[in-house]
C-alpha cells in the first residue's frame, strides 16, 4: 500500500504531516516508521481554496480499516468551494463527524472517479443552500452516507428540497375590484375582474409582446352596484352572469362575430333581492348557478340552465342573510356550503332521485362565518373559513362532518383564500385594518405557518393564474389598486 506524507501549509495553523492513504489496508514494509499522525480528531475548523492541487494522484480522503483516516471527527465548519481541487483520482472521500451545515456548490466538480461520500454526523441544516447537493446525488453514480438534517427537521435528501418561494409585486391594476375569477376561453386563460365603482366586469387575458395582463375583450357594460361577475362557457358560447345591487342581476353572452356582450336575460327577478355571491357548477351533465342573496327576505336560489337561459331550480336557504356559496365532493357526492350571517354554515349534499340539494349538516362552533372556500389536500377535503371578528379556521371533513384542524386570528377579513401553485399550498388571510397573511401549508406539522404578508388594501378576493410556466396571484383591493404578485423562487445556492 503506497502512504504519502504531505504537508499541508494552506490548509492547517500548524505544520501537521498527514497520512493519505490510496488503498485500504496496512502500511508496505518501506513505510515511514513511526506514522504520522491523521487529521483524525486534530481540531482544525476549515478547508481552505487549494488544499489539494499538488496531489492529484490521491485516491482516498477516508476512514479504511486501517489506522489511515482523514477529516473525520474534527470541527470543521466551513470548505472553500475549491478545496477539493485537483483530486482527480479522488475514490473515497469523508467529511463525517464535522460541523459542516451546508456545502459549497460545486464542491465535487472534477472529482470524477469519486464513488463514496460519508458526510455523517454533520449538523446539514437542509435549505436551498444545498439544493444542488440533491440534486448532484440524483445524478451521479457515487453512493453516500447522509445521516439526518438538524434543521429544519427533515431526512437527507429530500425530494421537496427547493429554494423558498416568494410573491413579488408584479402589476397594478388602477381600480378597486371586488371579486377575481379566472376562466378558459378559446384556450386560453383570462381573469374576470368585477369592478364596484366602475359598475362593469372586465375580463383580462396575458398580452404576449408586452409580458403584461390588459383587457383585449370588450367588458360586460356598465350596471349598478355590481358585486360578482361569474364567468362560465356553456355550449361553446362564453357567458358572463353579472350580480348587482340595484338594477337586477343579468346573464350576458359574447357575440363571436363583434366581440361585444349582449344580455341574455334578467336573472330571477322576483326570487333574487341582495346577491353577494355566486357558484356555478355541473351536476349530472346540467349546469347550474347558486345565489347566496344576503337579504333579511331573500333566499339562495338554485339555477338551472335551460337551453337558454338559467332558470330557477330550487329555493334552499330563505331568510338567512346567506354572504356565500360554496361548491365542492364531499366523498364523491355533489355539495353546497352555505355560509350566513345569522347562523353556523350549513352542508347541503344533491339528493339524485330528487335531482334536489337537501340539508345535511352544519358546522360546528362557526357562527357568522362570512366566507368558505375548500381545497383538497392528500384525498382530504379541507375548508378555510372567514370571519370579520373571532377566530378564521381551517377544518377537515371527517366522514360526516367538519371538524378543527387550526385557528388563526382574523378580526377585519372578509376572505381566507386556499391556492395551490405547483407543490406549494397556501391559504392568504385578507385584512381590512393591516397586511394581509399568506400561510405555507407545512407537510411535516400538518399546519399553516406564517410565510410572508402582503400590502393590499381591503381586500376581498384572491386567485390564481398560470400563463405560459408562470404563476400569478391576483388580489382584489376594495379601497386601492388591485395588484397583480408573481410566485418566485429565490435560488440561493448559487
Amino acid at each position: 500500500m503506497l502512504v504519502l506524507v504531505l504537508d499541508l501549509v494552506p490548509l492547517l495553523p500548524l505544520e501537521l504531516p498527514v497520512v493519505l492513504c490510496s488503498l485500504c489496508g496496512s502500511p508496505p514494509p518501506h513505510a515511514p516508521s513511526p506514522l504520522p499522525r491523521s487529521l483524525v480528531r486534530s481540531g482544525f475548523t476549515e478547508l481552505r481554496e487549494g488544499s489539494f492541487l499538488q496531489t492529484p494522484s490521491l485516491q482516498l480522503l477516508v476512514p479504511p480499516p486501517a489506522p489511515c483516516r482523514f477529516i473525520e471527527n474534527n470541527k470543521v465548519g466551513s470548505i472553500s468551494k475549491n478545496a477539493l481541487r485537483g483530486l482527480r483520482g479522488l475514490v473515497r472521500l469523508s467529511l463525517a463527524h464535522n460541523q459542516l451545515e451546508t456545502l459549497p456548490r460545486h464542491l465535487f466538480r472534477g472529482l470524477d472517479a469519486l464513488t463514496h461520500v460519508d458526510l455523517r454526523g454533520n449538523p446539514f441544516h437542509c435549505d436551498c443552500r444545498i439544493k444542488w447537493l440533491v440534486e448532484w446525488l440524483s445524478s451521479t453514480n457515487a453512493s453516500a452516507e447522509l445521516g439526518e438534517c438538524q434543521g429544519p427537521a427533515a431526512p437527507l435528501p429530500q425530494s421537496n428540497l427547493r429554494p423558498p418561494p416568494a410573491l413579488a409585486l408584479f402589476q397594478s391594476l388602477p381600480f378597486q375590484a371586488l371579486s377575481v375569477e379566472p376562466f378558459w376561453y378559446q384556450g386560453e386563460q383570462h381573469v374576470a375582474i368585477t369592478q364596484p365603482f366602475a359598475g362593469c366586469c372586465s375580463l383580462l387575458e396575458w398580452d404576449h409582446l408586452d409580458g403584461a395582463f390588459r383587457p383585449p375583450l370588450t367588458p360586460v357594460p356598465t350596471g349598478s352596484s355590481p358585486v360578482a361577475c361569474k364567468p362560465l362557457v356553456v355550449e361553446g358560447r362564453l357567458l358572463v352572469v353579472l350580480a348587482q345591487l340595484a338594477g337586477g342581476s343579468h346573464v350576458w353572452r359574447r357575440e363571436e362575430a363583434s366581440g361585444r356582450f349582449v344580455r341574455l336575460q334578467e336573472l330571477g327577478p322576483q326570487r333574487i333581492r341582495k346577491p353577494n355571491a355566486l357558484a356555478s357548477f355541473r351536476v349530472d351533465g346540467d349546469w347550474f348557478l347558486a345565489v347566496a342573496d344576503s337579504s333579511k327576505a331573500g333566499a339562495t336560489t338554485l339555477f338551472r340552465w335551460g337551453g337558454r337561459g338559467f332558470y330557477a331550480h330550487q329555493a334552499l336557504h330563505a331568510w338567512h342573510r346567506d354572504t356565500h356559496v360554496e361548491f365542492l365532493e364531499l366523498a364523491g357526492r355533489p355539495s353546497l356550503i352555505l355560509a350566513s350571517s345569522s347562523q353556523r354554515p350549513v352542508v347541503y349534499q344533491w339528493s339524485r332521485p330528487g335531482r334536489a340539494f337537501l340539508r345535511h349538516t352544519d358546522i360546528p362552533d362557526m357562527d357568522d362565518v362570512y366566507a368558505v372556500k375548500h381545497f383538497r389536500l392528500r384525498g382530504d377535503v379541507y375548508v378555510c373559513l372567514t370571519r370579520f371578528i373571532g377566530d378564521s379556521k381551517v377544518m377537515r371533513w371527517e366522514g360526516s362532518m367538519f371538524r378543527d384542524v387550526q385557528h388563526m386570528p382574523s378580526r377585519g377579513s372578509m376572505v381566507f383564500q386556499p391556492l395551490g401553485i405547483g407543490s406549494h399550498r397556501y391559504a392568504v388571510l385578507g385584512n381590512d385594518y393591516s397586511f394581509s397573511q399568506v400561510y405555507r401549508y407545512d407537510a411535516r406539522s400538518g399546519l399553516f405557518v406564517r410565510f410572508q404578508e402582503l400590502n393590499t388594501q381591503a381586500p376581498r378576493s384572491f386567485a390564481h393564474l398560470a400563463v405560459h410556466q408562470r404563476d400569478f396571484v391576483f388580489a382584489a383591493s376594495f379601497k386601492g389598486d388591485t395588484q397583480i404578485y408573481r410566485h418566485i423562487t429565490i435560488d440561493l445556492s448559487a
